[in-house]
């Protein structure tokens, strides 16, 4: 079952444990945590990118973030943000989330893929398969 979004700081969170280690954005030796990923949001109608900057060049960005504004036709916010350890597991900072349709309380599925996250709207979920599946080819 989905997370769902939640009130975090001054922002919104998405407690994303299970798919941020299947993304490979946070990795654990012995169940401590060895690297957690710097990470950058783009946000479109009903759905969130979370992509880890360090691990996807600047191209294959642009090519995810060209196709997810190009399916949504929109572009909201795009802002660094972070990952946190939070209760058992991690959580994101999710900055534009209110801008691309997202509030506190909302089931938010999220498909990892390598090196990336993708959060979608009820309505977004072929746009969040579609991401997955072209970050899939890029690796």
């Amino acid at each position: 079952m989905a997370n769902k979004i939640k009130r975090s700081g001054d922002g919104l969170a998405l407690q994303v444990t299970k798919p941020a280690r299947a993304a490979k954005i946070v990795e654990e030796n012995d169940e401590e945590t060895t690297r957690r990923a710097n990470i950058r949001v783009f946000a479109f109608d009903g759905l969130l990118l979370v992509v880890d900057i360090d691990r996807i060049t600047n191209e294959n960005m642009v090519e995810l973030a060209t196709s997810a504004a190009l399916d949504t036709v929109s572009i909201h916010r795009v802002a660094n943000a972070s990952l946190q350890i939070a209760g058992n597991g991690y959580q994101v900072q999710l900055p534009g989330a209110a801008d691309a349709g997202f509030h506190v309380g909302d089931r938010a599925p999220c498909t990892p893929a390598p090196n990336i996250l993708v959060i979608a709207a009820e309505g977004s979920k072929r746009v969040a398969a579609d991401m997955a599946t072209i970050r899939r080819e890029q690796v």
